[in-house]
């Protein structure tokens, strides 16, 4: 008697197991239905880029904005940006010059055989992506703040000098096929190097280069490197504030060109937004 209802016991059991079996089976088959729901976000293309002309930033890239071959591998560029089909463009400007280069983009609408090289980047590569997507308008995002960053080299580093020589020393120390890229930067075509800028490592990089390891500075009993590190993390955050005061509709794409610390700092924001939806980067840096 008491083998059988053992038999009886284990025979319930399997059952059991292969209901919950087929029941997971069940939602496992039916949950890639809700993963491809198409989402809600507003799409952005938020891409990094040196500055094509004069810039006080403290890093700067040689470029030549009126070489011929220059202008060739712009509009390459932009062509391969516009086909992001952006219905917003958002340029390194601050929001009350808006109107100046907004004149000059006109302009440019009504000549657009020469590329327009008195705005750098803004006027040569974003005028032409926004010209290709039929836009009327450009959007300026940036705000303006000091901050001293170079405060490390200027006091005695009672925090932690040795993590912050090391890595300022040799940032890319531990990512050699980076590296190997940078050191050869000038002998990349421009789309490479716009690839490079906005590799994720590299960006970064450019948080750590302009504010985080500042953290790493500072005086006895003082925080002086955080301290301005807060200037940088509070600028960006502005602009991030900028780019959500453009009236947006969950239909618009959004296109950022800014140099690539800023790039950095948004995508930091937008990961994490509720309105927003990153795209990846590099799928529109590279040619069919």
């Amino acid at each position: 008697m008491f083998n059988a209802y053992k038999k009886a016991f284990l025979l319930m059991a399997f059952i059991s197991i292969m209901a919950c079996k087929d029941n997971n089976n069940t939602q496992s088959q039916e949950l890639p239905k809700t993963a491809i729901k198409e989402s809600q976000k507003i799409k952005v293309l938020n891409v990094g880029t040196f500055h094509f002309g004069y810039t006080s930033d403290a890093n700067k890239v040689d470029f030549n904005e009126e070489d011929k071959k220059t202008h060739k591998a712009v509009r390459e560029l932009a062509a391969l940006l516009a086909q992001f089909k952006p219905t917003i463009v958002c340029i390194e400007n601050l929001p009350e010059y808006n109107k100046e280069i907004n004149q000059a983009y006109q302009d440019y609408l009504a000549n657009p055989s020469v590329l327009n090289t008195n705005y750098g980047e803004r006027s040569m590569l974003a005028f032409e992506v926004a010209r290709l997507s039929n836009l009327k308008y450009l959007h300026g995002i940036d705000h303006a703040m000091e901050y001293n960053y170079r405060i490390a080299e200027e006091l005695v580093n009672s925090i932690d000098s040795v993590t912050y020589n090391k890595y300022m020393n040799d940032p890319f120390k531990e990512l050699p096929e980076l590296k190997h890229q940078i050191d050869n930067f000038y002998g990349l075509p421009l789309l490479e190097q716009l690839q490079l800028y906005n590799q994720p490592e590299y960006l970064d990089f450019n948080i750590n280069v302009n504010a985080d390891m500042l953290l790493y500075a500072g005086t006895e009993n003082g925080f002086e490197g955080a301290d301005e590190a807060a200037k940088f993390y509070h600028r960006n955050l502005r602009i991030f504030s900028n780019l959500n005061r453009i009236p947006m509709k969950e239909t618009d794409r959004v296109f950022i060109l800014m140099g690539a610390a800023h790039t950095a700092f948004l995508r930091e924001n937008l990961k994490r937004s509720p309105k927003f939806e990153l795209v990846n980067t590099l799928d529109y840096l590279k040619k069919d």
